[in-house]
């Protein structure tokens, strides 16, 4: 499956953009989603090739809203790679435990996200 649209859920507004701007001229086609409860409900309605998933959010969390995706029928397909400050090895653990495909940690070293998106593409 080749990776086209990318759902980057992200509170914060710099973090959407710098994304955004990244993807964006990589030729992707990036849609945004500003909390965990958005970014599931658009994941069911946008159905993206990839998801990148904060992590620290109000309400619903990105853990809590990646599990929700790896276990709906309509978005369990969708790969989940979360994008995070949390960088603790029992943080990661937890993150794929929840469904995530892969797991990078701010600030997003572009190279290695590029890198990451091309080997689920």
């Amino acid at each position: 499956m080749a990776i086209k649209r990318i759902l980057v859920v992200d509170d914060s507004a710099t973090e959407r953009h710098v994304l955004g701007d990244l993807l964006g001229k990589k030729g992707y086609q990036v849609i945004y989603a500003e909390s965990g409860e958005k970014g599931v409900a658009m994941a069911k309605s946008e159905l993206p090739d990839l998801i990148l998933m904060d992590v620290v959010m109000p309400g619903l969390n990105g853990f809590q809203a990646t599990r929700a995706i790896s276990q709906d029928e309509a978005t369990k397909h969708i790969p989940v790679i979360i994008c995070t400050t949390k960088g603790q090895e029992t943080d990661k653990i937890w993150g794929i435990r929840q469904g995530a495909k892969d797991y990078i940690t701010k600030p997003i070293n572009a190279e290695e996200l590029l890198a990451k998106i091309t080997t689920l593409g």
